[in-house]
């Protein structure tokens, strides 16, 4: 696959650089000036805090270990990389630069920090984009909303040379949850069940790119569940796994949920596949992704009054609310240079905000589709027990089957995902094609 990014690597640059010429002309400014990140210390420690790279920087080339190195890109201009390669005998310094992106960067390697800033062009206005502790005597972020509303906006179609690593993050997490489940069926505790993962994919933990939810029995019920407890618990019941791998800075985020020996389960599990299969048949150009979220509560609705859990009827079930007591997150969410990519809100290039359906505070994405957009699909049902809590205080719960509810609790809830790839024909599902190589 090395092969196949050093083909469309070039086409790739070419498309990030005419967005960054689109982005300068919106805000007024002559040159772009990106930095990679830097090395922060924890508070009153010497320890350092995990290093993770710019998106914006990671965009234009893949570099993800390297702080305090600068793009500057000037329209017309070959773009230049300040690349920091300090004299250190504490720490592995970072190789002469290699791979198939060096011949289209102006590399100019320096040893401090502060050497960046003699490169800066000489007149013209710069967009410096970087977080304030990267700040420099004369190299100064200043973030400016207009050229990062262009930015944001743009990324949100994703190039070839993109999708092609995305789907290489996809292969390498369908490898892990396959380890992962694998460790579960044998009875390991979470923090086994998370080596194990973090094993096949061939991550340490920072490089994930999001924390891994490795949740056993009545854990699936907590959305972000963040610990991995090293006991066993007295049954492995049922399993909720939401974790991802990374290529070159590209991430997948896959979840998967199993159980063990309860058919009443099993049926919920069943159920929930369909249904989110049918979900990502609708990741189509021009389908608003609104419209995706509403039909998931819809389909939500319908597995909750088919299963006995709840009895009314769907749509009534949909219009009280009560779906969210059962799915209180949205469907999901932009995905590619971030786990939540962003400009899921934006209704253009300048800016502006889509506001969500009334009554679903927590969607992450109101744009409609586009060709190339790659977004998750994470429908879920769960037992929480403070929404539960609220729901037998409320006027509907004498429509609730709590006698079914309590054999369920123990098993925590469900979500099933995929990183799903509209076009302007069929969706291409980069997980389900990942797991069918795997």
């Amino acid at each position: 696959m090395t092969s196949e990014l050093a083909d469309l690597y070039p086409s790739h640059l070419r498309t990030v650089m005419q967005r960054a010429d689109a982005a300068l002309l919106a805000g007024g400014y002559d040159h772009l000036v990106i930095g990679s990140g830097r090395a922060v210390y924890r508070f009153l420690d010497d320890m350092p805090s995990p290093y993770f790279v710019s998106p914006q920087f990671k965009a234009w080339l893949p570099l993800l270990r390297h702080p305090d190195c600068w793009i500057i890109h000037t329209p017309g201009s070959k773009p230049i990389l300040a690349y920091y390669q300090p004299d250190d005998y504490w720490h592995e310094t970072p190789a002469a630069p290699a791979g198939y992106w060096v011949e289209h960067f102006d590399i100019r390697v320096i040893s401090e920090p502060a050497q960046a800033v003699k490169l800066l062009p000489a007149t013209g206005r710069c967009a410096v984009i970087a977080e304030a502790s990267a700040a420099l005597d004369g190299l100064v972020p200043n973030n400016p909303e207009a050229v990062l509303n262009a930015l944001h906006f743009a990324r949100s179609a994703k190039t070839g040379y993109e999708l092609a690593n995305m789907r290489l993050a996809s292969r390498r997490a369908t490898r892990a949850h396959v380890a992962a489940a694998a460790a579960f069926r044998a009875g390991a505790s979470e923090l086994d069940i998370h080596r194990a993962y973090c094993a096949a994919a061939g991550h340490v933990e920072n490089e994930l790119p999001y924390g891994n939810i490795v949740a056993l029995n009545e854990h699936a019920a907590i959305l972000h569940y963040q610990y991995q407890r090293d006991d066993k618990p007295d049954a492995h019941r049922s399993f909720l796994i939401d974790a991802g791998a990374q290529v070159n800075g590209y991430a997948a985020d896959i979840t998967r949920t199993y159980c063990n020996d309860n058919e009443e389960f099993q049926s919920l599990i069943d159920a929930m596949e369909a249904d989110q299969l049918q979900l990502c048949a609708q990741v189509r150009a021009g389908k608003p992704y609104p419209e995706i979220h509403l039909d998931t509560h819809a389909r939500i609705a319908t597995i909750l009054r088919n299963h006995d859990i709840v009895r009314m009827e769907p749509a009534s079930l949909v219009e009280t609310g009560v779906t969210s007591t059962f799915m209180p997150h949205g469907v999901g969410h932009p995905i590619g240079l971030q786990v939540h990519d962003v400009a899921g809100f934006m209704e253009s290039a300048a800016g502006g905000f889509i506001a969500r359906p009334a009554g679903h505070p927590y969607l992450r994405m109101t744009r409609t589709l586009e060709p190339d957009f790659v977004v998750t699909i994470e429908p879920g049902l769960y037992f929480i027990d403070s929404l539960l809590a609220t729901l037998r205080s409320g006027p509907h719960a004498g429509s609730v089957n709590w006698e079914k509810i309590e054999r369920l609790r123990p098993y925590g809830g469900i979500r099933i995902e995929d990183n799903v790839r509209a076009t302007t024909g069929d969706p291409e599902n980069l997980t389900r094609d990942a797991f069918a190589l795997t």
